[in-house]
């Protein structure tokens, strides 16, 4: 009862900032994130800071969650893949709205965590892979959304060939310095983009660690 409180409190936090549809609304009152966050800052699990984790990564803030998802245009998707994985509360938030979330993220040890936590929640589909994200994810291609959560300075073209046509692809990408949250359209051979607004991510990184 305490935390479904806390929830509804930290919901209306960020309502005030941005408002939700109703089925993002619903998904965040449903998934706990105390449970995404590391001991030692649970006590701020329902707060709109972002917190870190280990190697040097972070749990987004509940509102550039909700941005991000509430961005993608969710409505009547089935098929969601999420490069970075990270603690694994986007993609759990993304797991209420959606049928199936596909999710990569290149440090082990943070995958290890985050599937261990969807099995705790029963969160069953939710299908994780230990790779480089830019590379996505080929054999359950192609995805009517994909969400990109670290900034680069240009979307790998591979992520948008992984992309179904008239689907969104949405990521924080560097222009001179500065992070922008954007959003690709694919029509057919072409792809446009919208910037959003001024965000900051953790950048990309190649490769995979252990």
């Amino acid at each position: 009862m305490v935390k479904e409180l806390q929830r509804r409190k930290m919901v209306e936090q960020i309502q005030r900032k941005f408002p939700l549809d109703p089925r993002v609304e619903k998904a965040f009152l449903s998934v706990d994130r105390e449970a995404f966050v590391p001991p030692g800052f649970r006590h701020l699990a329902y707060t709109l800071d972002a917190l870190p984790l280990q190697e040097q990564q972070w749990i987004s803030s509940p509102l550039t969650v909700a941005k991000m998802t509430q961005h993608l245009e969710l409505d009547g998707v089935d098929k969601v893949l999420e490069i970075g994985c990270g603690s694994g509360y986007q993609a759990a938030i993304l797991s209420k709205i959606v049928r199936r979330v596909f999710t990569i993220e290149r440090i082990e040890p943070l995958l290890r965590e985050a599937r261990e936590r969807f099995r705790a929640l029963g969160m069953q589909n939710i299908f994780t892979r230990y790779d480089d994200g830019q590379r996505g994810w080929k054999d359950f291609a192609p995805y009517e959304r994909i969400l990109f959560s670290a900034t680069a300075e240009k979307v790998p073209q591979v992520l948008f060939d992984q992309l179904a046509d008239g689907g969104i692809l949405l990521a924080p990408v560097d222009e001179g310095g500065l992070q922008i949250l954007t959003r690709y359209y694919k029509r057919g051979d072409s792809i446009t983009s919208e910037a959003i607004e001024p965000c900051l991510f953790v950048p990309v990184l190649d490769g995979t660690q252990r």
